[in-house]
């Protein structure tokens, strides 16, 4: 088991594991709001179609929680705004 940081808590879990299977165990069971309504969301395909599953990770946003693994230490982030491509992308 390894430990990761779910916004600022600390969650055990498998290494390797993708990240929104560990986000669906950690309430309150979603990965972001919509930009719009700010519904929420959760991983729904998990295979990187839907892209109900973005969060921050280790503070790169918009990131497939589906597709990432779990590894010591990362940091995760629920989105809870769409992020601002010209500041949060480098450009």
């Amino acid at each position: 088991m390894i430990t990761v940081w779910i916004d600022d808590q600390p969650i055990a879990a498998e290494e390797n594991e993708p990240l929104a299977a560990v986000l669906l165990r950690v309430e309150p069971y979603t990965s972001r709001m919509t930009p719009l309504s700010g519904a929420p969301r959760a991983p729904y395909c998990m295979m990187g179609v839907c892209f109900e599953c973005l969060v921050e990770i280790d503070g790169m946003a918009s990131s497939r929680g589906c597709m990432a693994q779990a590894r010591e230490g990362m940091n995760i982030q629920r989105q809870v705004r769409r992020p601002d491509p010209l500041t949060e992308y480098g450009q």
